[in-house]
């Protein structure tokens, strides 16, 4: 951590990820809002000091929070969150200007200026940079220059930094009453095998940081990211707190168990024993395509085999996970352990996305499964707000 500690804001917070990776680097959260109980509660037990307020943003009044909090115009350091990413996302089924998610970044500008914190931090999925043909991205970057920012954007792959998962996200960055310096965004420390699956240029410039060639660190595994957790059958709760299944055999363990006092949310969920009949026939690497045609789902036995490539996927040991989404069911994803047979329990997943062990989360599994789905990796916000650090220090 750094020497001295500089305060943030989270909106939108969800469960906290991006709150814990800018805490690592040096940010104290003064205060967040969620709208969904479960997450807010999971970020307060989390967050302890921050003032975490469930409502919905758009009944918030941005002064009187910064008044309540004692702080004057420009004395907040950072200024950071993002709209729910639903109706940007390049997967959703429609994205509409109308559907009311779209405009929610308007309700963080005005906390930018309620706040004029030092520096604003926006993070969103990569299909915010095609939506509406970019119309979107250019007039937060527009609304963020009238407000006195001066603002840029880039698309960063997680597993660049040690993030053991294929997952982007679209940053916007803004620093108050002059251009962005250069050092803003991180630079990759990790070689991934990880390609854009989207556009990825806005106003004709690449957005993708990639690792320059003399980069030799290789990527996190997803075996370096589980392999120490104890070992499960499908369906398997345990106690509420288990021991380690080893010592911790890589740095990337030995960070993530710091201040833990066991394994929390480490249950296996159950599945059918049609799908656990199914599991037993899929290898590492391999998906639904290694499954007998008899026991595949009436609608997959209609799929050509290059349909669907990630569904009843099994991980390779050796390799990068998918991306982690809201809920780790194998009939959507590639979340079946590469050496047992069961889909990926909530710490599994939550170290996938480099959630430090002693982070625990609230609510039923299915809420567990969607807070840590949809959070940023904190390993990543880690890596921003290492940047964003040294801008506020030289301020």
């Amino acid at each position: 951590m750094s020497e001295k500690r500089f305060t943030h804001i989270d909106l939108f917070a969800g469960a906290g990820g991006l709150s814990e990776g800018l805490s690592e680097a040096g940010f104290h959260s003064l205060f967040a809002n969620e709208v969904v109980p479960v997450y807010a509660s999971t970020y307060a037990r989390n967050h302890i000091g921050a003032k975490v307020v469930t409502d919905d943003i758009r009944s918030i009044d941005a002064d009187e929070v910064r008044e309540n909090l004692g702080l004057i115009k420009g004395e907040l350091d950072l200024l950071a969150g993002g709209p729910p990413c639903q109706g940007f996302s390049i997967n959703a089924p429609v994205r509409s200007n109308e559907d009311h998610r779209n405009h929610l970044f308007k309700d963080y500008l005005r906390f930018v200026s309620a706040f004029m914190p030092k520096v604003v931090l926006i993070e969103n999925v990569p299909g915010l940079v095609s939506f509406e043909h970019g119309a979107t991205l250019h007039a937060i970057l527009e609304a963020l220059a009238n407000l006195g920012y001066g603002a840029d954007v880039r698309i960063l792959g997680a597993a660049y930094y040690g993030v053991p998962q294929m997952r982007w996200r679209t940053i916007i960055i803004g620093f108050r009453g002059a251009e962005l310096p250069d050092c803003a965004f991180p630079t990759p420390v990790f070689h991934a095998p990880i390609r854009p699956n989207f556009t990825s240029t806005f106003d004709g410039r690449n957005l993708v940081c990639t690792p320059s060639s003399n980069i030799e660190a290789r990527f996190t595994t997803v075996h370096e990211a589980i392999g120490d957790l104890p070992v499960l059958k499908c369906g398997e709760r345990g106690e509420p707190i288990k021991q380690y299944r080893c010592e911790a055999f890589c740095d990337y363990q030995r960070s993530l168990r710091q201040g833990s006092t066991g394994v929390f949310n480490h249950e296996s969920p159950d599945l059918s024993k049609l799908n656990i009949e199914r599991m037993k026939h899929i290898q590492p690497g391999g998906n639904w395509t290694d499954i007998p045609f008899e026991l595949l789902p009436k609608g997959m036995q209609k799929a050509r085999q290059s349909d669907h490539t990630k569904r009843y996927g099994r991980v390779t040991k050796d390799g990068l996970a998918s991306t982690i989404l809201t809920k780790c069911d194998p009939h959507w994803g590639a979340f079946i352990h590469y050496d047992q047979d069961r889909s990926f329990t909530v710490r599994e997943a939550a170290r996938i996305q480099s959630f430090p062990d002693h982070y625990v989360f609230n609510g039923s599994l299915a809420e567990q499964f969607a807070q840590v789905g949809n959070a940023v990796p904190p390993l990543l916000a880690k890596a921003i707000g290492e940047c964003l650090y040294n801008i506020v220090k030289n301020y």
